[in-house]
């Protein structure tokens, strides 16, 4: 009863009635959730498992393209508004990662621009093949407002990604990245329990 009446007096009734109905809506959808506020899209083609105690701020959009798909996502994993992953081939995020506002998860892209994938440029964008390579995201990770995580990418355990950042690159465990692209400048110390700046050109 305290909870209600909390709640009532922080976001009033109109707030409240919102919170209901997002959180009644969302559990169709999301029956593992502790909430999903509305709106969120989910186009779900291929597999999608969601562990309990997910929360997403409005403005989630999960896209699944193909069959063969397959986006797993963590215990208690927390989103701000708008988080949006897109998977082609396969996303896994650990429990109690915790994302900001504004982040993109998505592990494909319209042709390929180096390597072995390399798309003439004179097909139109929306008709390129798409490239995918899976993203895999440990537990305890921490993204900043407006990061990207982009395909291929391998991040550890415990990771810290400033705002703003773009992750192109394998992230190791206990480590903060920050920049475009994402380059790590610190690392926790089992040693003296702090976070370490490490010596780089």
């Amino acid at each position: 009863m305290s909870f209600i009446l909390n709640t009532f007096t922080s976001l009033g009734l109109f707030g409240t009635m919102r919170l209901l109905f997002s959180y009644v809506f969302s559990k169709f959808f999301f029956p593992n959730a502790r909430i999903v506020r509305y709106p969120f899209y989910i186009r779900k083609e291929g597999k999608l498992k969601i562990q309990s105690g997910f929360s997403a701020n409005a403005g989630l959009v999960i896209d699944i393209y193909g069959k063969e798909s397959k986006l797993n996502i963590g215990k208690d994993v927390m989103a701000n508004y708008r988080l949006h992953i897109g998977v082609a081939n396969s996303v896994e995020i650990g429990s109690n990662t915790l994302f900001g506002s504004d982040c993109l998860v998505i592990d494909h892209s319209h042709g390929g621009y180096g390597g072995k994938f390399n798309t003439h440029p004179s097909i139109a964008p929306v008709k390129r093949e798409l490239v995918s390579l899976p993203i895999v995201i440990g537990k305890n990770c921490w993204f900043g407002d407006r990061v990207s995580v982009m395909p291929g990418v391998t991040i550890g355990d415990g990771v810290v990604v400033g705002a703003g950042s773009i992750v192109t690159k394998d992230l190791p465990s206990n480590t903060l990245a920050v920049g475009v692209p994402a380059r790590v400048i610190k690392k926790f110390s089992d040693t003296t329990s702090r976070w370490e700046h490490l010596d780089i050109d």
